[in-house]
């Protein structure tokens, strides 16, 4: 059976106790989708990366490397998910960053999820969450290791609702539990919430940004209140696994599946 984890392109179950992605969540990850061996997107994943290693005072990994690695992973999938991690790799007790970090990279390798075939074709129910976002995160845009608001977030429910929408601590809608959101106003129009204080700056909604401008279509990248979106005529949720969701429901409030949220369901599905 072939391996479905490595640790610095070596098959591998374990990890070391003092690395500091374990120890203080010091780190980053990249979700890909792998489609007939080939990742989706791979170009926008390593720009993301790139960008948080350097925000993060971390050493970018040699990119051919990563590719092989990668590569090596996804080889003969028809259909695959594959997660990258980096971390700043062993360190002693205590905050302060080793000098020079050893970075540790790791490849996982999982199925394809079985999502419900309805949720691309009829969408999805949110819900509101509890649990608010931090504003003014240095970390803010960035796949980083420490997800514990999206971990508490997403504990909030079980059955029901296919997502939850996170505010942040002033009330504005920043993101999903794992999507990036957009709302469409008016046929023709999109906004998306400003993710400069908080939340994931996701590959898709950026892919489906730059298609919607390139179509000359008005795009808005600004905060966005709860009463706001609740009153747009389109929702709906993307990310690089589940392409685009529509969103039908918001607890009592229902939505269509329109002609805005159909055009980012083909921009997601291209290549």
């Amino acid at each position: 059976m072939k391996p479905a984890a490595w640790v610095n392109g070596e098959p591998a179950e374990t990890l070391r106790l003092a690395d500091r992605g374990l120890q203080y969540g010091d780190g980053l990850f990249e979700t890909l989708a792998v489609q007939d061996g080939r990742i989706r997107r791979l170009g926008l994943h390593l720009d993301r990366l790139r960008e948080g290693c350097a925000r993060l005072r971390l050493p970018m990994p040699d990119e051919a490397l990563l590719c092989r690695e990668l590569g090596r992973a996804a080889e003969g999938e028809t259909r695959a998910v594959l997660k990258l991690m980096l971390t700043r790799g062993p360190g002693g007790r205590g905050y302060r960053p080793p000098e020079p970090p050893s970075v540790t990279r790791m490849v996982f390798r999982h199925a394809w999820p079985d999502y419900p075939v309805d949720w691309h074709t009829q969408g999805v129910e949110l819900r509101v969450c509890t649990t608010r976002l931090a504003v003014g995160s240095p970390l803010a845009g960035l796949k980083h290791l420490n997800r514990l608001e999206q971990v508490l977030a997403r504990a909030e429910w079980g059955e029901g609702a296919q997502e939850g929408l996170m505010l942040d601590a002033e009330g504005h809608v920043v993101e999903g539990t794992m999507t990036n959101l957009f709302a469409s106003p008016a046929e023709g129009r999109l906004v998306t919430p400003d993710l400069s204080r908080s939340g994931v700056a996701g590959v898709t909604r950026r892919h489906i940004l730059e298609r919607a401008r390139e179509e000359g279509l008005s795009v808005e990248v600004r905060p966005l209140p709860l009463d706001e979106l609740l009153r747009s005529q389109e929702i709906f949720v993307c990310n690089s696994i589940a392409g685009v969701w529509p969103v039908n429901h918001i607890e009592s409030r229902s939505y269509a599946v329109g002609p805005m949220t159909q055009l980012a369901a083909r921009w997601a599905a291209e290549p």
